[in-house]
């Protein structure tokens, strides 16, 4: 009876917490789904033969059967997070999506194991300034219990400190996380400046959340320099060399993987126009246009675009000097119609989002601008929580031949699917 008493307070814990509250919300039939699908593509993908699809998915339906669970092997968790990467909508550099590194962390379950994992995760990545593509997969959900898991959206950020009197420094989209970690006892090393690095938080089993620092060394930074302006250098602005995005749960085949932190590696634009230029980031663009002796007034409303592309040039003189791999936005927005190519001859539809694909700079002189886009949210994926981009994740059947009747089936059942999963 106690036993059963503690699994109850448990699960019940565990359907509070904010982990549950994000994680998709489907049925054993859509699981079961799912995971056909994906195990379908992959034995197909990897002309393993139906014979060995077929042993693999009676082993997997029984699993689901008795305890609504089944294991990835290491070859599937590995396909499924590069294809995952493949099917993102909202990502432009999946040209490099074979190249993806995924290391099989599914045995570290305790915090400072997962931790030490990190760090290991940022100082692979960065290595001699040519960044790796990595993902670092951690335990899945099975039934109610929830992993560990990362809070942090990113491994590495910036602070935020509010100034007495008012006003704001350093990223603004960070208020709330440094109040976090200034609540849990961390303080910026001396004064507060522009570009403090914050520490990231963990949740363990029992939802106690835990901060960990980021540890020397393990950070590489980039002083972001104009290559004709030296009094742009005055700023002091810099950046970090890899993002590590741990905010995203990866999905395979109807299993959940809540602590699975991925890196790729910048597009200029990324710092320049949106984290340097933003609003509700660091909003530098006057005070870029002053460093770089740029007339800043409405009589001259060109000044933005002169003060966006000096930006540019900037981050991406600064980060090509410093032997640090980035890329700019126009040979970014080739790759994608590479990538593109590539999957029309290999008979499958892209999905994109047109908001985020298209860069933030000279739009119209990219192909990607006039192309239709439809993310239609297959699966294996990432997705931030079940409310934002987790409600449509669903099989996609729509490259291969069905018949009339069945076109239309799907299109039921994917707005049936929707609809049931909403919170009404």
């Amino acid at each position: 009876m106690r036993a059963f008493f503690s699994r109850l307070r448990t699960a019940q814990a565990a359907s509070g917490s904010p982990l549950h509250r994000r994680l998709r919300k489907i049925s054993p039939m859509e699981k079961r789904e799912e995971a056909r699908a994906f195990l379908r593509a992959y034995f197909n993908e990897n002309k393993k033969g139906d014979a060995a699809f077929r042993a693999r998915w009676a082993e997997v339906r029984r699993d689901l059967s008795q305890r609504n669970h089944y294991e990835h092997t290491p070859e599937e968790l590995a396909y499924g997070a590069r294809i995952a990467w493949r099917n993102h909508g909202k990502c432009i550099g999946r040209l490099f999506w074979e190249s993806l590194e995924v290391f099989d962390c599914r045995q570290v379950a305790e915090p400072d194991a997962i931790a030490d994992r990190v760090d290991v995760h940022l100082r692979n990545a960065s290595a001699d300034g040519r960044i790796r593509s990595i993902i670092s997969v951690f335990a899945p959900v099975t039934g109610e219990q929830v992993p560990a898991w990362i809070e942090s959206e990113q491994i590495t950020q910036y602070a935020c400190h509010q100034i007495p009197g008012g006003g704001w420094l350093g990223d603004r989209q960070n208020i709330e996380a440094t109040q976090i970690a200034k609540s849990m006892g961390w303080q910026p090393e001396g004064e507060p400046g522009k570009f403090d690095l914050l520490p990231w938080f963990l949740r363990d089993r029992q939802g106690r959340r835990i901060r960990y620092d980021l540890r020397p060394g393990s950070v590489r930074e980039v002083d972001i320099v104009h290559p004709d302006r030296p009094g742009f250098a005055e700023l002091g602005l810099k950046w970090y060399a890899v993002p590590v995005v741990s905010g995203m749960i990866l999905t395979i085949g109807g299993v959940d993987y809540p602590c699975a932190p991925f890196n790729g590696f910048y597009m200029g634009t990324e710092i320049a126009s949106r984290n340097f230029a933003d609003v509700q980031r660091y909003d530098l663009l006057a005070d870029a246009a002053q460093a770089l002796d740029i007339v800043h007034s409405r009589f001259n409303p060109l000044w933005i675009d002169e003060t966006l592309t000096e930006l540019n040039r900037a981050v991406l003189h600064s980060y090509q000097q410093a032997g640090v791999t980035i890329l700019d936005h126009h040979t970014a927005a080739r790759q994608y119609m590479e990538f593109h190519a590539r999957e029309q001859r290999a008979s499958r539809r892209v999905a994109g989002d047109w908001r985020w694909l298209v860069p933030p700079q000279a739009h119209s002189a990219h192909d990607m601008f006039h192309m239709r886009m439809r993310n239609f949210h297959p699966v294996p994926n990432y997705y931030r929580n079940r409310g934002e981009d987790g409600l449509r994740l669903m099989p996609w059947y729509g490259d291969e031949y069905r018949r009339r009747p069945q076109i239309w089936k799907d299109r039921l059942m994917r707005r049936w699917k929707i609809w049931k999963r909403m919170a009404w």
